[in-house]
């Protein structure tokens, strides 16, 4: 329960104490949507408090290597639950690591409140240059507040290990609480932290043993601490096995168990899609228990991307994002606890431990190649999960240049043939004398599919990779291909299809014929310096007109990194390409030849501002875009200028 918050000075609270005082407004506001609407279970309370529990005490632990004076004497870190059904209230207690007054008001005041960032800050501050300070960065998330599905009232109190004043904080959860300081008193002697429910009227089966027993042996039972029943007839008694679950042989976890672990682990509402769970022998000796979530996490693309494995040392707790996967993988959940690495790490020797820097690689290895065969057994299985985390994913494509490879083989993508489309099936339907894996990048897959770029490629039946995904663009130009093709983009340069041996009725090459030619003249007079060059398509079959680029870079990576206002790119002017089989531009060819350039100039602006529209894009001059329109459609049905 105890999460840490920011200590403004050594003897002085910054909190007004007593009075009542406001909910931030967005705890006012949605708490109470929130705990009938996050939770279908109420029983997940008694899992949520506990997990919180189980995490003060890890915090203690670990601290007290360093510090054993915190443990005061009292080294024995267990969770009490006891009922009082006289007082219609149920207390779950800890002795863990505890909560000032400013903690309590930070902590407790706000929803999804991570408590122990600022743990990590004080005790760093306090530590700097120290070998063994602690580094636990967690999250205090909405499970504290599921107590409200239970309870009219909640009233926690709480001391910090090394402090001499306990604390309580109190609230009806309808938009104020009060944090006060307790006298004198077996209260104010507590380390820890203490929560009392004071339950409704239809919660009061809670009050009873085995009630609770039930719940937490259906939710809580991996839990590491002791977690006591007292009751007041007999003498407190142990509840759950007390097995860390990752240290069970895999046959002896059941499905359900994996469910509830990995609910604990982040609030999780779905199963895992994935459970992963070993043990490693050999130089290392480590057990690994790891999740694939059914859904996506709320801090998926959180920019830091830090991971969200928690590390353990002969089962104490170490830290919670010791970043034992790379950074595209931080959607993983669970626990790696080694048998080998001292108990006093760093963050410094984190990122610089010869043994971590082993199970790192080992571990990413190992997800990958279980993401791989599930991608090979089970294709639903493996579409959801692909479609919840491919985008984050495929940053590894562009970061991870040793698992690149591990990453192609299970990587799948839209095409404009199908959906999850792997590499090593495209390259398996590839046409006679095609050499080239083709890809097309855009915004989103609707521009994808209507991009006249593929007409042509359509036309030979040749499969394009359909990439979406803002990463996408990067990867794609930094690899350098798969099974020995490359990468080439439909958008950029000149089209090769003539290489590629024609399967339907339909040729492209289309001859260019002298009238063409002088279209082409007279288009790229017109338009001077809005486009780079105009010429004849060999990619289109039924659009009149395209855009393409002839640099380094796509189109659609120019403008993403233009709207990031990259100074070392703008967008360049593009390549027009006509379709010299259309209608529209043999007719505007014979106007050419026979009229001059002048007759098609209000054409060529036209054409551009068509091809900038079928790409999605804004029409770069909107007003002569409608005085050309306009002026077309008057001469089109002999409307008068002027009425």
């Amino acid at each position: 329960m105890a999460k840490a918050g920011k200590k403004t000075s050594q003897n002085k609270e910054t909190v007004a104490t007593g009075a009542p005082q406001a909910f931030q407004a967005e705890v006012a506001k949605i708490l109470s949507l929130m705990v009938h609407t996050v939770y279908s279970d109420r029983d997940v309370f008694v899992r949520e408090l506990i997990s919180n529990a189980s995490d003060a005490l890890d915090k203690l632990r670990y601290a007290a290597i360093a510090s054993p004076a915190l443990l005061e004497g009292a080294a024995d870190l267990a969770i009490t639950i006891t009922p009082d059904k006289a007082a219609k209230t149920l207390m779950i207690a800890d002795s863990g690591i505890g909560m000032t007054a400013d903690e309590l008001t930070s902590n407790l005041g706000t929803i999804a409140r991570s408590g122990t960032e600022a743990f990590m800050k004080e005790a760093g501050a306090a530590g700097e240059g120290r070998p063994d300070r602690p580094d636990l960065i967690g999250q205090f998330g909405v499970g504290f507040y599921s107590a409200f599905m239970v309870a009219d009232r909640v009233e926690v109190t709480s001391r910090k290990a090394g402090g001499a004043v306990a604390h309580s904080w109190a609230s009806d959860g309808l938009g104020t609480f009060t944090v006060s300081a307790v006298g004198d008193g077996a209260a104010a002697k507590l380390r820890g932290t203490k929560i009392v429910l004071h339950l409704k009227k239809d919660a009061l089966d809670y009050l009873e043993d085995w009630k609770i027993t039930s719940v937490v042996k259906t939710y809580s039972d991996h839990i590491v601490h002791p977690i006591r029943l007292a009751i007041a007839t007999d003498v407190a008694r142990q509840i759950n096995s007390g097995s860390a679950i990752w240290m069970r042989p895999k046959n002896e976890v059941t499905a359900d168990q994996h469910k509830e672990f990995h609910a604990s682990l982040g609030h999780a509402l779905e199963p895992p899609a994935l459970t992963i769970h070993y043990r490693a022998e050999g130089r290392q000796e480590f057990n690994v228990l790891l999740y694939v979530p059914g859904e996506k996490p709320f801090d998926l693309y959180d920019p830091e991307r830090r991971g969200r494995q928690k590390l353990y040392v002969r089962r104490v707790f170490i830290a919670d994002d010791a970043q034992l996967l790379p950074p595209y993988l931080r959607f993983v959940r669970g626990v790696i606890d080694s048998a080998d690495m001292p108990l006093n790490l760093s963050r410094e020797m984190l990122q610089n431990n010869p043994d971590v820097a082993a199970i790192r690689k080992s571990v990413g290895n190992r997800v990958l190649s279980e993401l791989k065969k599930v991608a090979e057994s089970d294709g639903a299985a493996f579409a959801k999960i692909w479609s919840n985390f491919a985008p984050v994913i495929k940053e590894g494509l562009y970061e991870d240049m040793e698992r690149r490879d591990q990453l192609f083989e299970i990587a799948r993508f839209r095409s404009s043939k199908g959906e999850n489309v792997s590499l090593a099936g495209y390259v398996a339907g590839m046409k006679e004398n095609q050499t080239a894996i083709y890809y097309l990048t855009a915004e989103d897959q609707a521009k994808a599919a209507a991009s006249p770029q593929l007409e042509g490629y359509r036309g030979l039946d040749v499969e394009v990779l359909l990439l979406t995904d803002p990463v996408d663009s990067f990867w794609v130009r930094t690899a350098l291909g798969f099974a020995g093709k490359p990468f080439k983009s439909v958008t950029q340069g000149a089209a090769d299809l003539d290489q590629i041996r024609p399967v339907g009725e339909k040729v492209l090459d289309v001859e260019t014929d002298a009238a063409t030619a002088v279209l082409v003249a007279a288009v790229k007079q017109a338009l001077g310096t809005k486009v780079s060059d105009v010429r004849v398509s060999k990619r289109l079959t039924d659009s009149a007109v395209c855009l393409v680029n002839d640099g380094m870079m796509d189109r659609t990576l120019e403008k993403l990194l233009a709207r990031q206002k990259d100074p070392g790119v703008n967008i360049s002017a593009p390549v027009l390409e006509i379709n010299a089989g259309h209608g529209l531009i043999k007719g505007l060819a014979g106007v050419a030849a026979d009229k001059g350039a002048s007759a098609v100039e209000d054409a060529a602006h036209l054409l551009l501002d068509q091809a900038q529209v079928l790409e999605g894009e804004p029409v770069e001059d909107p007003t002569g875009f409608a005085r050309r329109l306009t002026a077309l459609m008057q001469k089109a049905l002999q409307v008068p200028t002027r009425i």
